[in-house]
C-alpha cells in the first residue's frame, strides 16, 4: 500500500469515527435520564473512541508529511 493509499484510508477511517463518537455523544444526550451504568459506559466509550480519533489525526499528519517530502 503506498503511503497516499494509506493517508486516504486514514481519512475514510477518521471521518467514520468522528460521524459515530457524535452519534454515541448524542444519543447519550438525547436519551435523558436512563441507567446510570449505561450512561458512563457509553460515555466512556465515546472518550475511548476520541482517543482513537485523536491518534488517527496525528497518523494522518505524518503521512502528510511523508507525502510532501517525497
Amino acid at each position: 500500500m503506498s503511503i497516499e493509499d494509506e493517508l486516504r484510508q486514514v481519512e475514510a477511517d477518521l471521518e467514520r469515527l468522528k460521524a459515530e463518537n457524535q452519534d454515541m455523544r448524542n444519543q447519550v444526550r438525547d436519551q435523558g435520564v436512563i441507567d446510570q451504568f449505561e450512561t458512563a459506559t457509553m460515555i466512556s466509550l465515546a472518550d475511548q473512541q476520541a482517543e482513537q480519533i485523536a491518534e488517527l489525526e496525528q497518523r494522518r499528519e505524518a503521512l502528510r508529511r511523508k507525502v510532501e517530502e517525497g
